[in-house]
Protein backbone atom coordinates (compact mmCIF):
# COMPACT_ATOMS: atom_id res chain seq x y z
CA UNK A 1 0.00 0.00 0.00
CA UNK A 2 1.76 3.49 -1.04
CA UNK A 3 0.98 5.97 1.36
CA UNK A 4 0.77 9.30 -0.59
CA UNK A 5 2.14 11.27 2.74
CA UNK A 6 4.90 9.34 3.05
CA UNK A 7 6.10 10.12 -0.56
CA UNK A 8 5.53 13.71 0.25
CA UNK A 9 7.44 13.56 3.45
CA UNK A 10 10.57 11.59 1.97
CA UNK A 11 10.54 14.13 -0.61
CA UNK A 12 10.71 17.22 1.85
CA UNK A 13 13.12 15.48 4.00
CA UNK A 14 15.25 15.17 0.68
CA UNK A 15 14.79 19.26 -0.20
CA UNK A 16 15.94 19.57 3.41
CA UNK A 17 18.72 17.84 3.21
CA UNK A 18 20.03 19.09 -0.32
CA UNK A 19 19.97 22.77 0.89
CA UNK A 20 21.52 22.03 4.38
CA UNK A 21 24.52 20.56 2.10
CA UNK A 22 24.60 23.12 -0.60
CA UNK A 23 28.14 21.92 -1.76
CA UNK A 24 26.49 19.46 -3.61
CA UNK A 25 24.51 21.78 -5.56
CA UNK A 26 27.15 24.54 -5.93
CA UNK A 27 29.68 21.92 -7.04
CA UNK A 28 27.26 20.73 -9.87
CA UNK A 29 27.20 24.23 -10.70
CA UNK A 30 30.33 25.07 -10.95
CA UNK A 31 30.72 21.43 -13.09
CA UNK A 32 28.56 23.03 -15.62
CA UNK A 33 29.41 26.27 -16.32
CA UNK A 34 33.24 25.11 -16.02
CA UNK A 35 32.85 22.43 -18.36
CA UNK A 36 30.91 24.67 -20.86
CA UNK A 37 33.43 27.12 -20.58
CA UNK A 38 36.39 24.76 -21.61
CA UNK A 39 33.89 23.80 -24.40
CA UNK A 40 33.55 27.36 -25.67
CA UNK A 41 37.42 28.13 -25.55
CA UNK A 42 38.34 24.91 -27.23
CA UNK A 43 35.67 25.25 -29.91
CA UNK A 44 33.87 28.59 -29.70
CA UNK A 45 30.11 28.45 -30.97
CA UNK A 46 29.88 24.96 -32.89
CA UNK A 47 27.19 24.43 -35.60
CA UNK A 48 24.06 23.33 -34.17
CA UNK A 49 24.27 19.05 -34.47
CA UNK A 50 27.76 19.43 -32.27
CA UNK A 51 25.60 21.95 -29.82
CA UNK A 52 23.33 19.07 -29.67
CA UNK A 53 25.30 15.85 -29.01
CA UNK A 54 27.54 18.17 -26.25
CA UNK A 55 24.14 19.51 -24.48
CA UNK A 56 23.40 15.80 -24.00
CA UNK A 57 26.88 14.48 -23.03
CA UNK A 58 26.79 17.42 -20.42
CA UNK A 59 23.54 16.11 -18.68
CA UNK A 60 24.91 12.52 -18.51
CA UNK A 61 27.88 13.35 -16.52
CA UNK A 62 25.79 16.11 -14.81
CA UNK A 63 22.80 13.53 -13.72
CA UNK A 64 25.42 11.52 -12.24
CA UNK A 65 27.04 13.64 -10.12
CA UNK A 66 23.57 15.65 -9.13
CA UNK A 67 20.94 12.34 -9.59
CA UNK A 68 23.00 9.08 -8.76
CA UNK A 69 24.91 9.71 -5.29
CA UNK A 70 20.77 9.31 -3.57
CA UNK A 71 21.54 6.08 -2.77
CA UNK A 72 25.29 5.61 -2.73
CA UNK A 73 25.43 8.31 0.00
CA UNK A 74 23.07 6.67 2.57
CA UNK A 75 24.29 4.88 4.93
CA UNK A 76 23.42 1.42 6.30
CA UNK A 77 21.78 3.00 9.63
CA UNK A 78 20.02 5.37 7.29
CA UNK A 79 18.76 2.28 5.12
CA UNK A 80 17.37 -0.05 8.24
CA UNK A 81 15.48 3.07 9.80
CA UNK A 82 13.77 3.90 6.71
CA UNK A 83 13.73 0.40 6.40
CA UNK A 84 11.71 0.34 9.85
CA UNK A 85 9.04 3.28 9.14
CA UNK A 86 8.30 3.42 5.49
CA UNK A 87 7.21 1.15 2.47
CA UNK A 88 9.60 0.09 -0.80
CA UNK A 89 7.49 1.20 -3.06
CA UNK A 90 7.16 4.79 -1.15
CA UNK A 91 10.87 5.37 -0.72
CA UNK A 92 12.09 4.66 -4.12
CA UNK A 93 8.90 6.57 -5.80
CA UNK A 94 10.22 9.47 -3.34
CA UNK A 95 13.87 9.12 -4.94
CA UNK A 96 12.61 8.77 -8.39
CA UNK A 97 10.23 12.32 -7.92
CA UNK A 98 13.17 13.81 -6.23
CA UNK A 99 15.77 13.07 -8.69
CA UNK A 100 13.77 14.13 -11.39
CA UNK A 101 12.55 17.31 -10.11
CA UNK A 102 16.76 18.26 -9.28
CA UNK A 103 17.58 16.79 -12.87
CA UNK A 104 15.03 19.25 -14.17
CA UNK A 105 16.40 22.25 -12.49
CA UNK A 106 19.89 21.08 -13.65
CA UNK A 107 18.82 21.24 -17.19
CA UNK A 108 17.32 24.47 -17.43
CA UNK A 109 20.48 25.57 -15.72
CA UNK A 110 22.73 23.51 -18.28
CA UNK A 111 20.67 25.07 -21.12
CA UNK A 112 21.10 28.70 -19.65
CA UNK A 113 24.77 28.47 -19.87
CA UNK A 114 25.11 26.78 -22.81
CA UNK A 115 22.93 29.63 -24.77
CA UNK A 116 25.27 31.92 -22.64
CA UNK A 117 28.56 30.67 -24.06
CA UNK A 118 27.84 28.44 -27.10
CA UNK A 119 25.44 30.59 -28.50
CA UNK A 120 22.06 29.77 -29.32
CA UNK A 121 21.25 27.86 -32.94
CA UNK A 122 17.75 26.56 -31.83
CA UNK A 123 15.32 27.74 -33.92
CA UNK A 124 12.05 26.33 -31.42
CA UNK A 125 12.96 27.23 -27.99
CA UNK A 126 10.25 25.73 -26.74
CA UNK A 127 10.20 22.38 -28.15
CA UNK A 128 13.72 21.94 -27.01
CA UNK A 129 12.95 22.75 -23.74
CA UNK A 130 10.35 20.54 -23.39
CA UNK A 131 12.43 17.58 -25.05
CA UNK A 132 14.91 19.12 -22.64
CA UNK A 133 13.06 18.20 -19.50
CA UNK A 134 11.71 15.07 -20.95
CA UNK A 135 15.31 13.94 -21.62
CA UNK A 136 16.66 15.00 -18.16
CA UNK A 137 13.70 13.03 -16.64
CA UNK A 138 14.48 10.28 -18.36
CA UNK A 139 18.26 10.20 -17.48
CA UNK A 140 17.52 10.99 -13.56
CA UNK A 141 15.13 7.54 -13.87
CA UNK A 142 17.60 5.25 -15.07
CA UNK A 143 20.33 6.13 -12.71
CA UNK A 144 17.85 6.44 -9.18
CA UNK A 145 17.18 2.93 -10.63
CA UNK A 146 20.75 1.50 -10.98
CA UNK A 147 21.89 4.06 -8.09
CA UNK A 148 18.90 1.64 -6.00
CA UNK A 149 20.86 -1.34 -7.24
CA UNK A 150 24.65 -0.80 -7.16
CA UNK A 151 23.97 0.58 -3.41
CA UNK A 152 23.60 -3.27 -2.61
CA UNK A 153 26.94 -3.85 -3.94
CA UNK A 154 30.92 -3.05 -2.10
CA UNK A 155 31.94 -1.99 -6.45
CA UNK A 156 28.96 0.55 -6.48
CA UNK A 157 30.68 3.14 -8.86
CA UNK A 158 31.91 0.09 -10.63
CA UNK A 159 28.64 -2.09 -11.03
CA UNK A 160 27.00 1.00 -11.94
CA UNK A 161 29.27 2.04 -14.85
CA UNK A 162 28.80 -1.94 -16.23
CA UNK A 163 25.07 -1.66 -15.99
CA UNK A 164 24.73 1.97 -17.14
CA UNK A 165 26.74 1.84 -20.46
CA UNK A 166 24.60 -0.16 -22.41
CA UNK A 167 21.31 1.37 -21.22
CA UNK A 168 22.36 5.14 -21.46
CA UNK A 169 24.37 4.60 -24.78
CA UNK A 170 20.73 4.02 -26.55
CA UNK A 171 18.85 6.51 -24.59
CA UNK A 172 21.09 9.16 -25.44
CA UNK A 173 21.42 8.65 -29.21
CA UNK A 174 17.60 8.86 -28.92
CA UNK A 175 17.84 12.10 -27.09
CA UNK A 176 19.91 13.41 -29.50
CA UNK A 177 17.89 12.59 -32.52
CA UNK A 178 14.29 13.84 -30.86
CA UNK A 179 16.00 17.20 -29.62
CA UNK A 180 17.03 18.00 -33.48
CA UNK A 181 14.19 18.27 -34.49
CA UNK A 182 14.36 21.85 -32.47
CA UNK A 183 17.01 22.92 -34.88
CA UNK A 184 15.28 22.50 -37.82
CA UNK A 185 11.67 24.62 -38.43
CA UNK A 186 9.94 21.22 -40.16
CA UNK A 187 8.94 18.05 -37.83
CA UNK A 188 11.42 15.33 -38.89
CA UNK A 189 9.83 12.05 -39.64
CA UNK A 190 8.77 9.38 -37.01
CA UNK A 191 9.36 12.35 -34.44
CA UNK A 192 6.53 11.71 -32.20
CA UNK A 193 6.84 7.93 -32.94
CA UNK A 194 10.42 8.16 -31.08
CA UNK A 195 9.20 10.38 -28.45
CA UNK A 196 6.65 7.61 -27.43
CA UNK A 197 9.39 5.25 -27.48
CA UNK A 198 11.28 7.56 -24.82
CA UNK A 199 7.84 7.60 -23.22
CA UNK A 200 7.68 3.90 -22.88
CA UNK A 201 11.18 3.61 -21.72
CA UNK A 202 10.22 6.08 -18.54
CA UNK A 203 7.16 4.14 -17.72
CA UNK A 204 9.42 0.28 -18.19
CA UNK A 205 12.05 1.90 -15.35
CA UNK A 206 9.17 3.16 -13.22
CA UNK A 207 7.40 -0.38 -13.54
CA UNK A 208 10.76 -2.53 -12.86
CA UNK A 209 11.45 0.00 -9.59
CA UNK A 210 8.14 -0.54 -8.33
CA UNK A 211 8.47 -4.31 -8.87
CA UNK A 212 11.72 -4.86 -8.27
CA UNK A 213 13.06 -2.54 -5.65
CA UNK A 214 11.21 -4.34 -2.56
CA UNK A 215 13.10 -7.16 -3.20
CA UNK A 216 16.73 -4.80 -3.05
CA UNK A 217 15.11 -3.43 0.11
CA UNK A 218 14.43 -6.64 1.93
CA UNK A 219 18.42 -7.95 1.97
Amino acid sequence: MISTLNIVALIKKDFLLETRQQHTFYGVLLYIASTTFVVYLGMGQPEDKVWNGLFWVLQLFVCINAVAKSFLQDSKGKMLYFYSIVSPTAFILSKLIFNGIMMLLMNLLSLAVFALLLGNPITNMGEFIWIGLLGGLSLSLVFTFLAAIAAKAQQQAALMAIMGFPIIIPQLLLLMKISAAAFTPVIQQGFWNMVCMLVGLDLMIVALAYILFPFLWKD
